[in-house]
């Protein structure tokens, strides 16, 4: 191994160990003095974060920073915390059920941990007025035209899952807008995490909140989880409870009532439906059925915000989970750390590994486990408000399909939005 490797290999495990210390207090999970030091500095970048946050929106309310309008149905999916709340299924429950029922529909998303363009190009487009590159079309609606490293995990996961409707990836989401108008006619956008992203102005905002975990301890970021105080939930028009169990929550209800009293709330579970072999697609025939866990000794791998409630699922339907290795949200996975794990499982003697959806796209296709493995596809079931999504489905399907060009420069690329 080679001294630049060592010295990046000992800067990362000290940095993920920096990391998970940080997530500890931001969760209460650690106690003592140095928490407690902690806690405060971060809790003093809080007050300047909040400060920060509820200028722009004042900004935009006043419209000193302008929203911009594409001249289509826009649709918002957000949420107010870091992480965690199941945005990838229900962008993808949406956008099935629109484009089945005859709409011309596109996400657009901003590639969360996708390829990044070079510094160095930036900067060199910057000091030349050089017009910046196209969007990336992760798929046209018809092949995947990126890997999950160039697109990011979710529009990976979406444009895999979702054949026939194409998926975008820009930062600047109101430039991908007009790219996607003019390149595949769509006449419906899906704004994937854009509940902060004010630039493209959204005709239905759809905000997700976990109810196993709401608002966390109720602090922004970097102190808590919120990336804008609670009472900007008054900007959604629907609110999904997301991993709902079917239980009442009265004094959730209360604090959303308080502060958007005619919202409607819909309650939606995460609903495993199958096992998938490693490599397999989704819409191919399922590889096992939920049933298959029932005594088997499992090992677990994750990568996600929200890790207990995907070990949860196993421990549901009769697993034993007997080794369980969680890594940092978004971590793509090396060969080591793959060999490392898949090791331990065999000394252990398990009957099979399981990964989330994920997951499993950052894992190299090359990649042979040793033993079984398999991902567990989860999608979105209503326990409340089927009746008004469908309506609000069957108001965005009776409205007149977009035709023509966006409104705004002819020139998609000349566009710029205050990217979030």
């Amino acid at each position: 191994m080679s001294l630049l490797t060592t010295v990046r290999v000992y800067f990362y495990k000290h940095f993920e160990r920096f990391a998970l210390f940080t997530v500890d207090v931001i969760y209460d999970r650690r106690h003592g003095r140095g928490k407690k030091l902690y806690a405060l500095l971060l809790q003093g970048v809080s007050y300047l974060f909040s400060l920060g946050v509820q200028l722009r929106s004042l900004l935009y309310r006043s419209h000193i920073f302008k929203n911009q309008p594409l001249g289509c149905f826009v649709i918002v999916v957000g949420n107010l915390t870091v992480g965690g709340t199941g945005k990838t299924p229900v962008v993808e429950k949406v956008a099935c059920t629109l484009s089945k029922r005859g709409r011309k529909v596109a996400i657009l998303s901003r590639g969360y941990k996708s390829k990044a363009e070079p510094f160095y190009r930036v900067w060199w487009r910057l000091l030349t007025h050089v017009e910046p590159p196209p969007p990336k079309i992760v798929s046209d609606g018809k092949t995947l035209l990126l890997d999950s490293a160039a697109a990011g995990d979710e529009p990976y996961m979406l444009a895999r899952n979702l054949p026939g409707v194409p998926v975008i990836v820009d930062k600047n989401r109101v430039k991908a807008g007009i790219f996607a108008i003019k390149q595949f006619g769509v006449d419906t956008l899906i704004l994937d995490d854009g509940f902060q992203y004010m630039s493209l102005k959204g005709l239905m905002n759809i905000l997700l909140i976990d109810k196993t975990n709401p608002f966390g301890n109720r602090q922004l970021l970097p102190r808590g989880i919120l990336r804008e105080p609670i009472k900007h939930l008054k900007r959604a028009s629907y609110i999904f409870l997301t991993k709902s169990g079917g239980e009442p929550d009265p004094e959730l209800e209360q604090l959303i009532e308080q502060h958007h009293r005619k919202v409607e709330i819909l309650e939606c579970t995460h609903q495993p439906q199958c096992l998938h072999e490693f490599n397999r697609a989704p819409y191919q025939a399922a590889s096992q059925p939920l049933a298959f866990l029932k005594g088997k000794r499992v090992g677990a791998l994750s990568a996600i915000a929200s890790p207990e409630s995907f070990e949860v699922i196993l421990r549901q339907y009769g697993a034993q989970l007997i080794y369980n290795r969680r890594f940092l949200d978004h971590h793509r996975f090396s060969n080591d750390e793959l060999e490392h794990f898949f090791h331990q499982v065999q000394e252990a003697q398990l009957d099979m590994v399981i990964t989330t959806e994920k997951d499993a796209v950052r894992i190299l296709e090359a990649f042979i486990p040793p033993v079984p493995f398999y991902y567990l596809r989860v999608e979105i079931a209503f326990l409340k408000g089927t009746e008004q999504f469908e309506s609000a489905v069957e108001r965005i399907c009776g409205m007149p399909q977009f035709a023509g060009c966006p409104r705004g420069d002819s020139n998609p690329h000349a566009i710029t939005g205050n990217g979030f």
